[in-house]
């Protein structure tokens, strides 16, 4: 079959049923008409329809030797430096569509699933593994064009590093029986984003282990029995895009992953009951390095729409001759080039793996993953500063059509712009820091990969510092 569309994605969505939990009640019907979701997934719909566009269809799509049907670009297994560079210009159209808000969008689990099929011989040969299910799984996303979503955090009952889960019932969720049909898994994970908003739910479990009942990965139907997704609070401020233009489009959902004996069928286990071979496949397969490509690629177009609506908003109020605003856009217009050099020498620095794989250099790609969740909220803090009291008392749609129209016209004019393009201007600068859809995603950039801590302790780690250490050994003519 190869790309879908959008109707595609919608109509295969709405016939799962998904177990979706939302505000205390099970949703029922047409999980793209519900007010929480349904912009979300209209904004991942208009993504499928991309790849369909004949002007974009070369960037987006590619074909297999053996296949008739276009696949998803995102799905390539690069080989190449030139690859690496397809998947980014592919990664970067469905980013600007978005304008880098969709931190879930389909090109992120494509490349996790990627990465996991290339990097699957990890795994051959070794206790309770099965790498021909990580590459049939790749093999059925392509060929269906699969939306996925993924869960890997336990619950936060006990952060400390020497906690064992010994509860009477399964907090974290972890294998309670193994029989002729499959694994059978009880428990939860927590932060899927999207979660029942995909075809499939990809499990896998983080590197640090201690009991090897958590030590698992596969992949299942969104609607297998037992699983169900619980809701936070929908950050959807109203269907209206004038009041509301990011999140009434792009408010993803976080859910928590709840399995009640749920069996997982043995043809879709990629691992189990096996500490060592987690851990292995989590920091030796290319999914970080993949991943951290995808993710640089789109936090830098979501770093260019912020500084664009912070210029406008500059331009609106007429502030650019004041050196402290010239000073704040400077530090982002630091941040993205940046970034972007990152990114770059990430690419230039590439080279194939063990495999036959083209890996970005994973150095570059760390560097800018500790930096972006430093830069990201001190973006947010730069459009509060800018907007200042401008930012609160912001009018509605329905006031612009209302019969205070003229007053709001008359005292909400800007140097350049009519009251209802200020207004406009400022409501999306407000949605982007300000309202419940803006903090989260300041928290979200914040923790994507985890810790910021732990993030700076691994690029520590993974750093070649030997040779520096040498040459000042070599000038101060140390012995040892």
């Amino acid at each position: 079959m190869g790309i879908i569309n959008g109707k595609n994605f919608i109509d295969r969505l709405n016939k799962l049923e998904n177990e979706i939990w939302f505000d205390g009640e099970k949703i029922k019907g047409k999980i793209s008409e519900h007010p929480a979701f349904k912009g979300i997934i209209n904004a991942k719909a208009s993504l499928y329809d991309l790849q369909n566009n004949p002007v974009l269809k070369d960037e987006m799509t590619f074909f297999l030797p053996d296949k008739e049907e276009p696949i998803g670009l995102s799905y390539l297994q690069p080989k190449s430096k030139e690859d690496l560079k397809r998947r980014r210009k592919m990664i970067e159209n469905w980013a600007i569509h978005t304008h880098g808000m969709m931190g879930r969008s389909p090109d992120y689990m494509n490349t996790a699933v990627m990465s996991f099929a290339s990097s699957a011989s990890l795994i051959k040969g070794r206790e309770n593994c099965f790498p021909e299910n990580i590459r049939f799984l790749y093999e059925r996303a392509m060929e269906q064009d699969l939306s996925l979503t993924h869960t890997f955090i336990t619950p936060q009952v006990n952060r400390s590093q020497l906690y064992l889960d010994f509860s009477e019932k399964p907090i974290s969720a972890k294998i309670i029986d193994r029989n002729e049909k499959g694994i059978v898994i009880k428990g939860a994970r927590l932060l899927a984003t999207q979660g029942g908003l995909t075809d499939e739910v990809l499990v896998i479990s983080a590197p640090r282990l201690f009991d090897s009942e958590e030590a698992f990965a596969f992949s299942i139907p969104s609607n297998t029995k037992g699983l169900r997704f619980i809701c936070r609070e929908s950050f959807v401020g109203g269907e209206s895009s004038f009041n509301h233009p990011l999140s009434s489009r792009y408010e993803e959902m976080d859910s928590i992953v709840v399995f009640d004996n749920v069996l997982v069928p043995w043809d879709r286990v990629f691992f189990y009951d096996n500490v060592e071979a987690a851990t292995d496949f989590m920091n030796q397969s290319s999914f970080y390095t993949f991943a951290y490509h995808q993710v640089v690629t789109r936090q830098i177009v979501k770093t260019e729409f912020i500084l664009g609506v912070v210029q406008l908003l500059v331009d609106t109020i007429n502030v650019s001759e004041y050196q402290h605003i010239q000073e704040k856009l400077s530090e982002m217009i630091i941040g993205l080039e940046t970034m972007k050099a990152l990114l770059e020498k990430s690419e230039n620095d590439s080279e194939l793996d063990e495999w036959g794989y083209m890996r970005p250099s994973m150095i570059p790609l760390q560097v800018a993953c500790n930096i972006f969740p430093r830069i990201y909220p001190r973006f947010s803090e730069i459009i509060q500063l800018i907007g200042a009291s401008g930012m609160v008392s912001l009018p509605t749609e329905r006031d612009f059509d209302s019969d205070i129209r003229e007053d709001l016209n008359q005292y909400l004019q800007a140097a350049n712009k009519t009251a209802n393009d200020r207004v406009k201007i400022f409501r999306l600068a407000w949605d982007l820091s300000m309202s419940s859809f803006g903090t989260r995603q300041t928290q979200y950039e914040r923790y994507f990969f985890g810790d910021p801590i732990r993030l700076s302790s691994a690029l520590y780690k993974n750093y070649q510092k030997d040779k520096y250490v040498e040459e000042i050994s070599k000038f101060l003519d140390l012995k040892n």
